[in-house]
C-alpha cells in the first residue's frame, strides 16, 4: 500500500461525502465540499491509495495565526496505519508555512489517543457554547 498525500488536492464531492458518511457513521449526504473548502478553509489534505480517495482533513482559519482542524477521515480498511497521523503532519506542515502559530483541535473523548499520542496535539483548556 503506497499512500500519496497532497495540500488542496483536487476531489470530488462524492468521493468526500462516501468517506465521510463512514467515518462519521452517518448516511451518505449531498454536501458541495469543493465549494466550502474553497470558501472557508486555508487547504485541506487528501490521501490516496492508488487513486482512490482514503483520506481527508480540512483546515480552516481566522485569516491570522490561528488554523482548525475538521473533519479529519480515514477510510476504514486503511485505519491505524498512519494514513490519520499523516494528514495531519501534512496539515500542521502546510498551517506553518502559511504563517499560522497555531493549529487547534477538538474531538471526542475516544480520539484522544490519535490526537495527543499520535499527532502531538498537548490539552489545553477550552470552552464550547452548544448552538
Amino acid at each position: 500500500m503506497t499512500i500519496t498525500y497532497e495540500w488542496r488536492g483536487d476531489f470530488v464531492n462524492a468521493a468526500v461525502n462516501t468517506l465521510h458518511a463512514e467515518g462519521f457513521n452517518h448516511p451518505t449526504l449531498d454536501v458541495d465540499w469543493l465549494a466550502r473548502v474553497q470558501r472557508h478553509s486555508l487547504g485541506w489534505v487528501c490521501a490516496r491509495d492508488d487513486g482512490a480517495l482514503v483520506g481527508f482533513v480540512n483546515v480552516v482559519w481566522d485569516g491570522g495565526v490561528h488554523a482548525f482542524i475538521l473533519d479529519t477521515v480515514v477510510a476504514g480498511g486503511h485505519r491505524r496505519s498512519g494514513v490519520g497521523a499523516e494528514l495531519i503532519a501534512e496539515a500542521a506542515c502546510q498551517a506553518r508555512e502559511a504563517g499560522c502559530e497555531w493549529l487547534h483541535v477538538d474531538f471526542e473523548d475516544d480520539l484522544r489517543s490519535f490526537y495527543f499520542d499520535a499527532c502531538g496535539f498537548k490539552p489545553t483548556v477550552a470552552g464550547l457554547i452548544a448552538l
